[in-house]
């Protein structure tokens, strides 16, 4: 490699790409290598490779899917953000519920992509966020923009949430959380009205859809 060549690959916005999918890492490379001012340095398939990846590339920007096994999307941003605050990161994930979108921005996400939309906006939002910006789609504005006020739930609530959301009961969750039923109940009845629904059902459908809780 000559020493122009050397340059210009120096000048790449260098990118980690995180995603549990081989085949969507593969592509996701594909796009960015194929981008005359990027390169791919690094690839992870967890949470917990995410973060220590990082450290050991650094790069300009990573990319990051929400869905992993091990710790999370959410949680890998705000592990590596804890110790790196210049640290930038796209969100490229299925989840499109607006509490999804409210965590990661919350986390330090500075972008946040759908996947199943076009490559350019992909590309667009790597570039922006870069630059020091943020790339919002018009669609993920509306959904962010639609969430109601006052609907955050604790993390207690949240546990309780998550249980009735795979089909337990006050009693099982009482017993699973090591609390009384009649707790159990207080929790239910305020998460019901921050979730605006009159029943339990209505309650694992909004969870589902807002991604307060995921199956």
């Amino acid at each position: 490699m000559d020493e122009h060549a050397a340059m210009r690959e120096a000048a790449k916005i260098r990118v980690l790409v995180v995603d549990d999918h081989p085949i969507m890492r593969v592509g996701i490379t594909a796009i960015i290598d194929a981008t005359p001012d990027m390169t791919t340095v690094a690839q992870a398939g967890s949470g917990e490779e995410a973060v220590e990846l990082f450290e050991t590339h650094l790069p300009d920007l990573t990319l990051m899917d929400l869905r992993l096994p091990g710790i999370s999307g959410v949680a890998a941003i705000r592990t590596v953000i804890a110790r790196h605050r210049e640290a930038k990161f796209v969100v490229l994930t299925t989840y499109e519920g607006d509490e999804d979108i409210h965590q990661a921005l919350e986390a330090g996400a500075r972008s946040y992509i759908i996947k199943g939309m076009p490559h350019e906006a992909l590309v667009n939002a790597l570039r922006r966020v870069h630059a020091g910006g943020r790339f919002l789609p018009t669609p993920v504005s509306r959904t962010l923009s639609s969430r109601m006020p006052n609907s955050d739930l604790s993390a207690r609530e949240r546990e309780v949430l998550n249980l009735i959301v795979h089909g337990m009961s006050n009693k099982e969750i009482g017993v699973e959380l090591g609390i009384t039923e009649s707790t159990v109940k207080c929790h239910v009845s305020v998460i019901l009205m921050r979730l605006n629904v009159s029943d339990r059902t209505q309650a694992v459908i909004t969870a589902l859809q807002r991604g307060l809780a995921h199956l």
